[in-house]
């Protein structure tokens, strides 16, 4: 079993608003699925099977 830590900023509501922080959401969040699907990527079909997904759902992580 593996474990992956990320360090990243969190936007509080109020804190930014507007475009910049929209966007930097999105960033964010795309960059989260990119991981997701890299590190269940490496996982053997019978891993995968385990945690109930094939390698078909894994690019439909988003």
């Amino acid at each position: 079993m593996s474990v992956q830590t990320t360090n990243r900023i969190e936007l509080r509501s109020g804190a930014a608003t507007g475009l910049f922080a929209q966007a930097f959401q999105a960033i964010l969040a795309w960059n989260d699925a990119r991981m997701t699907r890299r590190a269940l990527d490496k996982l053997s079909d019978r891993e995968l099977d385990d945690i109930g997904l094939t390698r078909f759902d894994i690019a439909q992580v988003r």
